[in-house]
């Protein structure tokens, strides 16, 4: 019997030192599906390509694991046959999208969109911003990248309030949210997309926040109700810096472009140089447990 087969979206050479008693092949099957397809039985799917990585799965016949470079796996879950271990990438975007959370919050609080737009103008516009010394700071999904974010935000001397699905020691419970709104200068959104946090901030959510609020979104853009935050920025009374759309790329003519105190990065809260040997140390690491019979990591559904 041959090695097991698996299929990476980049050299095994990147992982350093690629584990023994398996084979290896780089694919893409977004833009070419090999022959061998019915003969893999561990697949990375390659990073940022949506819902397309799932159209192959139905012909993977020997499929036993998929391991996804992203902590969200909303775009596969309902993809994965029977029998099959979906594990996700939780670790390796903990550092590039907690350092983009805090730079959307900086970023916002400081108006540095305000500066760039000065400096194109060439005009010298002073002022006054708020700063994020002391401000209390809601983090919406108190995860490994929630926890992320919190390391970050200490060093700047504010109160951090932890919320989670559910209650534990030093972290409230999603339930206690309508308490916890009113008092918070910002809150980052950090959840998974799921049925529970599908449409979590719509009006009644953005309502209750303080005037002057800041809103930061790391998570996923469906997490968001998008028409409930435009009206609520005409307003006047929120900030909303956002990494994420429900609809990406966000369409040219969105009126969510237009919309006043807004801060839009594209989708690139885990893209930096901290991804790679991130990912590389995951994959390696879970192929070696795979290789070896043991129980993997990360795991999100499934069984094989």
């Amino acid at each position: 019997m041959s090695d097991p087969l698996v299929w990476l979206p980049f050299d095994p050479a990147e992982l350093g030192d690629p584990p023994a008693g398996l084979r290896y092949e780089v694919v893409d099957p977004t833009e070419r599906v090999p022959d061998s397809v019915g003969e893999v039985r561990f697949y990375v799917p390659p990073y940022q390509v949506g819902a397309r990585v799932a159209e192959v799965l139905p012909r993977m016949t020997s499929l036993e694991v998929v391991q996804t470079m992203t902590a969200g796996v909303d775009n596969l879950r309902g993809a994965i046959p029977d029998g099959v271990l979906l594990c996700n990438g939780r670790g390796i975007h903990d550092t590039s999208t907690a350092e983009l959370a805090v730079t959307l919050v900086l970023a916002s609080l400081r108006g540095v969109p305000g500066f760039v737009r000065d400096q194109d103008r060439h005009s010298w516009r002073t002022g006054w911003h708020p700063a994020l010394a002391d401000k209390r700071v809601v983090i919406v999904g108190y995860g490994a990248v929630g926890a992320a974010v919190e390391r970050r935000l200490l060093a700047f001397e504010v109160e951090v309030v932890r919320v989670a699905r559910s209650a534990r020691d030093g972290v409230h419970a999603i339930t206690e949210l309508p308490a916890l709104l009113p008092e918070a200068d910002v809150v980052v959104l950090v959840v998974p997309l799921t049925e529970e946090t599908r449409g979590l901030v719509d009006a009644r959510f953005l309502g209750a926040l303080k005037d002057g609020a800041l809103l930061v979104n790391v998570a996923r853009g469906a997490v968001v109700d998008t028409a409930a935050v435009v009206d609520a920025l005409h307003t006047g009374r929120l900030h909303y810096a956002t990494d994420v759309a429900e609809e990406e790329p966000l369409p040219e003519d969105h009126p969510l472009w237009d919309a006043p105190n807004l801060l839009v990065s594209p989708h690139v809260g885990g893209a930096s140089s901290a991804m790679w040997p991130r990912a590389h140390r995951l994959v390696r690491d879970q192929l070696r447990r795979y290789a070896a019979g043991e129980d993997l990591v990360n795991v999100m559904s499934g069984s094989y």
